[in-house]
């Protein structure tokens, strides 16, 4: 059983940036970071498989966002900028065994983080 530990998060200003990063207790599969707006759905944003050469982003992330990962440390990054009102919501990082993006449902990922709020004001 794989445990993760997120870290980051916090209050931004529109137009900030925040970093997101997990740190797993053993070696991860495909990395994900999902997010639940306030009221809303988990939704997904980002994956990226274990060797880095296959990625995928949500039509909102509109390139403002970067995954990235370290094998050799076991932890996963989100990078986010330009941050708007609409990216508040809960983060979280998850993680699978696959060696390929096969989905992206959070109900398939067996691996999560606890969460962190991401608060971006005007």
């Amino acid at each position: 059983q794989v445990q993760l530990v997120e870290s980051g998060g916090g209050s931004v200003q529109a137009g900030g940036s925040l970093r997101l990063s997990c740190a797993a207790s053993g070696p991860l599969g495909v990395t994900a970071w999902f997010r639940r707006p306030p009221g809303g759905e988990r939704e997904i944003v980002a994956a990226l498989s274990p060797s880095s050469d296959s990625l995928f982003y949500a039509a909102f992330v509109k390139g403002r966002f970067t995954v990235a990962r370290d094998n050799a440390k076991n932890t996963f990054s989100l990078q986010m900028n330009s941050l708007a009102l609409e990216d508040t919501a809960d983060y979280y990082c998850a993680a699978d065994t696959g060696t390929t993006i096969r989905t992206l449902r959070p109900d398939e990922y067996p691996y999560w983080g606890q969460g962190t709020q991401v608060t971006v004001s005007s």
